[in-house]
């Protein structure tokens, strides 16, 4: 039998779903298990945003668009980023993509060469390792320590960088660690990428996501504006509960945003005109549903995280955005595969260890609190009767 190409033998994938898999199957043996593996809003997309895209879909939009996006929809992503950002960004910075994950790819296919470096936090999204390797490129891994409340150290970054580096990458809020980087450490990060001449790929998926108020959100693209070397990564599926939408919009220096926009035409051809139209009401129409998510998510960090806290064993950083807790596990003398194996059995609760998002992530392991605050007080409940009764 003929082999493979070489990128088909390094695709990775992501592994929270052989976890969803393994729950699945105690499911079908009729064990009831608690999910917190996956980043999946348990919320319907707000009806609003529905309406748009049924609206559309009567009104017979159901054909081709353009592969860049729709015209409206990059319009609105202008007024949205000047609110949000404090620049306008061109138009042919704007490119519209099949959910935010796809530009990850894009960006590294675009921009690095096999054998160059991309520099990458660790802990850190698993498409980050899963998309440099399939690139053929090398990953750089920058630890995230608990110490610092896993907030990347600038320090740490320059100390990396090399005369093959390409592209860092940075997450804030962050996935896996609920993490948030202070305004300081965000523009140095821009700093030094403008210094060395680096292209910065910022990762604001969840940038409507911080629950501290004493900090606020802060793009690296306020140094360029996006017209140099920052690429921004947004979607729609954490902040409005469209994960099954898959919509996403990277912002861009124009050159490079035109041949991201040529691998979209040639893999997907375009994102449908109707789901395009949601996106426009997602982010312009009535947000009263996406702050209501929100307040619910920080009351059910909040139970978590102390919840865990008074687990003998376990110890948790309080997570200042996103939708993660990224709980030490050290304590009980299990390593982080071990413990998840040990939860999903004996506790009933899928999560994900923290070694599925890098080398540094071992010791810890990962809980989405996107479930009700009645099964998280239940998965505690759970989770601290097994430890004691091992």
């Amino acid at each position: 039998m003929k082999s493979l190409s070489n990128i088909a033998y390094n695709i990775d994938g992501q592994p929270m779903f052989k976890i969803l898999d393994k729950a699945q199957k105690l499911e079908r043996e009729g064990k009831e298990i608690l999910h917190f593996e996956l980043g999946e809003p348990d919320f319907d997309t707000p009806s609003n945003i529905v309406d748009a895209a049924c609206a559309s879909l009567k009104n017979g939009e159901t054909h081709y668009t353009s592969s860049m996006g729709l015209y409206d929809f990059r319009r609105a992503v202008q007024e949205t980023t000047l609110k949000s950002r404090g620049f306008t960004p061109d138009l042919e910075q704007v490119l519209v993509t099949p959910g935010a994950n796809s530009i990850i790819y894009f960006t590294i296919k675009c921009l690095v060469n096999p054998g160059e470096e991309v520099i990458v936090p660790d802990p850190g999204f698993p498409t980050y390792y899963s998309a440099i390797k399939a690139c053929d490129a090398k990953a750089v891994r920058v630890e995230l320590k608990e110490s610092n409340q896993f907030r990347l150290d600038p320090n740490d970054l320059e100390k990396v960088i090399t005369p093959n580096t390409r592209l860092i990458i940075l997450n804030t809020p962050s996935n896996p660690t609920g993490s948030v980087m202070t305004a300081d450490e965000i523009k140095r990060v821009a700093e030094i990428a403008q210094k060395h001449d680096i292209y910065l790929l910022s990762d604001e998926i969840y940038g409507r996501l911080i629950f501290n108020n004493e900090k606020s959100f802060l793009s690296p693209s306020y140094l360029d504006q996006c017209k140099e070397r920052t690429i921004i990564i947004n979607g729609f599926s954490k902040a409005f509960a469209m994960t099954g939408w898959r919509l996403g919009v990277a912002i861009g220096p124009a050159e490079v945003i035109e041949k991201m926009g040529l691998l979209v035409s040639t893999i997907v051809s375009c994102v449908p005109t109707f789901i395009q139209r949601a996106g426009i009401e997602a982010i312009i129409g009535d947000q009263e549903s996406l702050l209501k998510m929100k307040d619910e998510y920080n009351e059910r960090r909040k139970i978590l995280v102390n919840g865990l806290n008074a687990i003998e064993g376990i110890s948790c950083t309080e997570p200042d955005g996103a939708i993660y807790a990224f709980p030490n596990i050290t304590g009980t003398g299990m390593s982080s595969d071990e413990f998840a194996d040990f939860a999903l059995e004996k506790a009933q609760i899928a999560l994900l260890p923290g070694n599925n998002f890098g080398e540094a992530g071992e010791g810890f392991v990962r809980i989405c609190y996107v479930n009700t605050k009645e099964n998280i007080i239940k998965a505690l409940e759970n989770l601290k009767k097994a430890l004691e009764s091992r």
